[in-house]
């Protein structure tokens, strides 16, 4: 056996001890190696998801870390990167169980992306926008915000409160850094979660270019109402650091 067959029954006995012994090791010294690799992804991924951890008993939890542990193919052992692929794996190779909360798929997105605005580092080529500057600079989200929509008040979901079902029309957040770097929520109408897709997608836009978008996407609408109205959002948006002027 050439070493990179060892290497690789040491590894699939690390993710399933169901899996044959690696030869010349002991039951004991592998049982060592195991817990301390399980323990750190376990640890990882409570540390990642602390609200969807604490809906299951922890003979559950640790059952569904297992799972992720010995299923899926961690690509990188680096905390934001383990979170998001576990993530990956409820999404792509889970089967839910009756233990499973239906949410369970948005509740982890949404903890996920609270993660991963935390450690976003903001785009040296944006800058803070004032008012004037609104209808003169290329306008983009920024670096440090996602937008994501859900179908479940994620952000309410705790021990006592478990929402069985769907809300009839969903919700829209934006999650983003102050200035202090910290991790805020703001809840978006649809117009407002449209305007920052429509700045996700493109990566940058004018405000002309805007305003021209939502004309065509809401006719009923007269020009200047709309005009009007995204740039009172905008300015509400910029003040925040969510839209920021994008430098050419």
């Amino acid at each position: 056996m050439d070493f990179k067959q060892v290497q690789q029954s040491f590894i699939d006995y690390i993710r399933d001890p169901s899996r044959p012994l690696p030869a010349d090791t002991d039951v004991r010294r592998m049982q060592v190696y195991r817990e301390l690799f399980f323990n750190n992804v376990l640890g990882f991924v409570s540390n990642g998801f602390p609200v969807l951890k604490s809906l299951y008993s922890e003979e559950e939890w640790l059952a569904l870390v297992q799972s992720f542990f010995s299923q899926h193919d961690c690509q990188s052992p680096i905390f934001i990167d383990i979170a998001g692929e576990f993530l990956d794996f409820l999404q792509q190779q889970y089967q839910p169980t009756a233990n499973d909360p239906v949410f369970m798929l948005e509740l982890a997105h949404y903890e996920w992306l609270e993660l991963a605005v935390a450690v976003a580092q903001a785009s040296g080529d944006e800058s803070q926008l004032s008012p004037a500057q609104i209808p003169m600079q290329a306008l983009c989200l920024s670096k440090t915000a996602r937008v994501a929509q859900y179908h479940f008040e994620v952000q309410h979901i705790r021990q006592d409160y478990r929402p069985q079902q769907q809300l009839d029309t969903p919700v829209f957040f934006c999650l983003y850094q102050d200035a202090d770097c910290e991790v805020c929520f703001l809840q978006l109408n649809p117009l407002s979660a449209q305007v920052l897709a429509f700045l996700q997608a493109q990566g940058q836009a004018s405000f002309k270019e805007i305003v021209d978008w939502l004309t065509i996407t809401y006719p009923q609408m007269a020009p200047e109402i709309i005009a009007q109205g995204c740039t009172q959002l905008l300015e509400q948006l910029a003040a925040k650091g969510i839209v920021r002027g994008r430098q050419s």
